[in-house]
């Protein structure tokens, strides 16, 4: 698959940094800490890998239709698996040096100032897109919670979304200030328990309620033209739930390495353990999800289970768990990137107020959005083709032809290209359905209500 490079960085022998660039790099989040095990990038790519996405995968089947549907679910994750194979073994492929953040990487291959702008944009959008829409996530999950225990023709109040979505927030504001990856691992693992437990009562629930009556596998637009925006944005619904690249380097970077036991080796184990149970989460609620309900299914599975209450309402309690450690691995590097521009570029000390302040104001912003923008099926749509197909499915291929320049029709060269047609008409067709949803929703939305 392309000349390998040998990997000889050793954390402790090849060190040409000052005191000053060691101690700073000795507080940013992604270079602070270097002992993480193998099993730490498993948990932290099973909470950043397997979000709230996987609630809406059996509604994007009914989108897509049981051909398409089964195709693109599995295309895609064999194509990202490839891609993130192939991002793990570039993480030191230059002796000496590892590529801690994804710019880095895309420096490498694309040059110094073309490589920010080709990947930060694009890493940014989703990263900030992921927490946004798991603002959204986490309070629909709380408020559905609070309609399931406490009902309305019991004396309770109907509490408006805006207020969940703060109260989820409120957690943020507080562990935002975990220095680290390595520090927010617990939070990780309590996460990725929590996906394999909600995506397992999400397709057990279903198999329990069986196949509905009149149930219909047919397209639910009458339109010609509803019917195609409806399978672009179950494009970018799929695609937004194979979003787990945009932080792999960063994780890697967390892991110690020497020429003789290179990063790559445990990286790698945690990788494939954590798309075994990707692959476990995925589909069965995808596929059992929409065969119970056919094109009835809500855009998010949970809503369209409502018995046994006391199962949902766990469910409902696991996704908020999970999604506050998500929303941790991915905030991380946008910490990082906030934190090294105000450090290295502005000469600002690297002080524990500093950190207050920027954090909090990252968790207002997401919060903000989230309040102001509550579509959650259309915000997945729309996020998910315009920057996770590139980010996970064909700039790591790009990359790849960039720098080991494979010889040209060989299998790597052909596997490459067909990830990038792939992911390229994935982020062409995947935002026009996307934003078509948020259109039609929108019409009908009061803003702050």
């Amino acid at each position: 698959m392309g000349t390998q490079a040998p990997s000889n960085y050793d954390d402790s022998k090849i060190d040409t940094r000052t005191e000053e660039e060691k101690a700073i790099d000795a507080w940013l989040p992604i270079t602070s800490s270097r002992n993480a095990k193998w099993w730490y990038s498993a948990f932290h790519n099973v909470t950043a890998m397997v979000g709230a996405g996987v609630l809406s995968l059996p509604y994007a089947m009914s989108e897509l239709g049981w051909g398409p549907g089964v195709t693109v679910m599995v295309v895609s994750w064999i194509i990202t698996l490839y891609t993130l194979w192939q991002m793990v073994e570039m993480h030191e492929m230059v002796p000496g040096k590892r590529f801690d953040r994804y710019h880095e990487l895309g420096q490498h291959a694309f040059g110094e100032k073309l490589g920010l702008w080709i990947v930060v944009p694009q890493q940014l959008i989703v990263a900030v897109g992921v927490d946004i829409v798991y603002m959204v996530t986490g309070g629909k999950s709380l408020q559905k919670v609070h309609e399931l225990v406490c009902k309305q023709e019991d004396g309770c109040a109907n509490i408006k979304l805006s207020y969940f979505i703060m109260i989820f927030a409120s957690v943020h504001f507080v562990l935002s200030h975990l220095p680290n990856f390595n520090s927010i691992s617990g939070v990780s693992l309590a996460a990725a328990v929590m996906s394999l437990s909600y995506s397992t009562i999400a397709w057990g629930a279903s198999v329990k309620k069986g196949v509905q009556p009149n149930v219909d596998y047919g397209y639910k637009a009458h339109s010609t033209a509803g019917t195609v925006f409806d399978f672009l944005s179950g494009l970018g619904e799929v695609a937004f739930a194979y979003a787990g690249h945009n932080v792999v380097l960063e994780i890697q970077a967390t892991i110690p390495s020497t020429p003789e036991k290179p990063s790559k080796v445990p990286m790698w184990r945690g990788v494939v353990v954590a798309y075994i149970v990707v692959a476990l989460c995925y589909f069965p609620v995808a596929f059992i999800g929409y065969w119970m309900f056919g094109n009835a299914v809500e855009d998010n599975i949970l809503i369209s289970l409502n018995k046994p209450t006391w199962l949902i309402v766990m469910a409902n309690m696991f996704v908020v768990v999970h999604v506050i450690g998500s929303y941790q691995i991915y905030a991380m590097p946008v910490f990082d990137m906030i934190e090294t521009v105000l450090v290295k570029k502005l000469r600002f000390r690297p002080t524990w107020y500093l950190r207050f302040v920027t954090r909090n104001i990252y968790v207002a912003f997401t919060m903000f959005v989230g309040i102001t923008f509550p579509f959650f099926g259309g915000l997945l749509g729309f996020f998910g083709g315009f920057a996770f197909a590139p980010t996970t499915y064909f700039l790591p291929c790009i990359m790849w032809l960039a720098i080991y320049k494979p010889r040209r029709w060989s299998l790597s060269w052909l596997a490459n290209w067909i990830c990038i047609i792939f992911g390229v008409l994935l982020m062409v067709l995947a935002p026009i359905g996307g934003l078509r949803s948020i259109i039609v929703q929108a019409k009908t939305y009061k803003f702050y209500n």
